[in-house]
């Protein structure tokens, strides 16, 4: 038996780990195109790009996981059902729940190790994720100097290059606006010719202009110019202007700014977080009694001209107030008014706060689903593999997308009428787990009994007989 173990072990672990690979990598492509248009034009390198992929690939293992699963069961059981390979082993009186046995225990670790890495791993992995991908959107996209247009993204300098040549560095017809010393196109560079190059590993940017005059205007309005003192004429064959890149550096965060939201904190945190918005929603309920009553004004003045002051006349109410009463009745309107609108903005408030507090508990019970969905998902594709008899990548690929896209569907829902109170939040959480399970366990119990349930002769089989019947 520890021979046919280990080979069922390692018929299993070869297509996961390929399965589980592509799935990851589908997921991820999938994810990082989200922010492809805020990744690309910033000269970013490698190592950069390798740290944001490696956070985010530990984002998408807990959800690559239940499809990984799913697809080598159903891969692994349907090739060996395909080769008989299952046949034989049950005419040694070998029962199929224990053939999968060895699979079983693996997945069962897996799901367990799943659920600590949800817990323990994700959190800082996204941490860091995203606060690197909030730096990467705070950073200036590379140096880009397009031919007779004026370039701004130097602090200090607006930079218009009417001519670049095939070197990359070489330059013709240079205009310059430089305002680092405050002011408004106060000092300009005209120049017939240039080079541009970066020194000290790319630090600064360096400008060598031939051929050139600058132009200084030190005067104040037209009105107060007395003399030609105030503006400079500056002649030059060869300058040289040095600009600071660091604007165009990579500035890093701190993370524990990132550390309140929650995909960033594990269970525990999690929890002390949703038990203090439950907390703070019952006080805010008990104090809407209290913050309402200023809003009543009983008079105790005679209401009984008010009364007889409304004549019904027919469907119609005839007005015949007085001047008081006028004034009694605007007042009465102004305090339902107010009432109204604190009412509305108080159970407003209310709502966003238990909105808030399921978010929480969606993401508590997001780390037990996510585990469980790993066995749940092995309990439909081993049985329904071996009732199929299908491997390769075709029928299995089918089938586990259209259970995945149901897991997904049924999740999201449940999310959303949890977040939205229309059900308790663990409820909605485990509904898809609840829903799928039964399905599993149908098909183990009909992949134990070598059901023919599922395959196409036996429902050609059984129409024809309904045809038969029929005459």
């Amino acid at each position: 038996m520890k021979k046919l173990d280990k080979l069922i072990f390692r018929s299993f672990i070869g297509p996961f780990i390929l399965t589980f690979a592509v799935v990851e990598f589908i997921l991820l492509t999938q994810y990082i195109l989200k922010y492809l248009d805020e990744l690309v034009g910033k000269d970013l390198g490698a190592a950069v790009f390798g740290e944001l992929i490696f956070y985010f690939s530990m984002n998408m293992a807990p959800v690559a996981m239940p499809l990984a699963v799913l697809l080598s069961a159903l891969m692994t059981f349907g090739t060996m059902g395909e080769h008989h390979e299952l046949t034989a082993i049950k005419s040694a009186g070998i029962a199929l729940p224990r053939i999968l046995r060895p699979v079983f225990i693996f997945v069962f670790i897996l799901s367990i190790g799943a659920f600590f890495f949800n817990n323990l791993v994700v959190p800082k992995a996204n941490l860091k994720a995203y606060s690197l991908l909030w730096d990467i959107r705070q950073k200036k996209p590379t140096m880009n100097f397009k031919e007779g247009a004026f370039y701004n993204g130097l602090p200090g300098y607006s930079i218009k290059i009417n001519k670049k040549l095939a070197d990359g560095k070489s330059l013709r017809d240079v205009m310059i606006y430089d305002h680092t010393d405050g002011g408004s196109n106060t000092k300009v560079i005209l120049a017939d010719s240039g080079r541009m190059y970066t020194e000290h590993n790319d630090s600064y940017l360096v400008l060598e202009l031939f051929d050139g005059n600058m132009y200084i205007d030190r005067g104040g309005p037209v009105s107060y110019r007395n003399n030609n003192d105030q503006f400079t004429r500056q002649k030059f064959d060869e300058s040289k202007i040095v600009m600071s890149l660091a604007s165009f550096d990579l500035d890093r965060t701190k993370e524990e700014y990132f550390s309140d939201n929650k995909m960033m904190k594990n269970i525990d945190q999690l929890k002390q977080v949703t038990d203090s918005l439950r907390l703070s929603n019952v006080k805010d309920q008990n104090k809407y009694a209290p913050n309402i009553d200023p809003y009543y004004m009983y008079f105790k003045a005679d209401t009984g001209q008010v009364k007889n002051g409304l004549k019904l006349v027919g469907h119609k109410v005839k007005r015949k107030l007085d001047a008081p009463q006028i004034v009694m009745l605007e007042t009465a309107t102004n305090k339902a008014r107010n009432i109204k609108t604190f009412t509305a903005d108080y159970l407003e408030r209310i709502t966003a706060t238990k909105r808030e507090a399921n978010n929480y508990e969606i993401e508590i019970w997001r780390k037990y689903t996510q585990s469980a969905a790993i066995l749940v998902m092995f309990l439909i594709g081993a049985p329904l593999g071996a009732i199929i008899k299908k491997g390769g990548l075709g029928v299995p690929v089918l089938i586990s997308i259209m259970f995945f896209i149901l897991l997904y569907v049924m999740t999201i829902l449940g999310e959303k009428w949890g977040r939205e109170g229309l059900i308790p939040v663990g409820l909605g959480m485990w509904g898809a787990n609840a829903i799928l399970l039964p399905i599993g366990l149908f098909f183990l119990y009909q992949a134990r009994n070598d059901s023919s349930l599922l395959e196409i002769d036996f429902w050609r089989k059984f129409l024809a007989r309904l045809r038969r019947n029929k005459i």
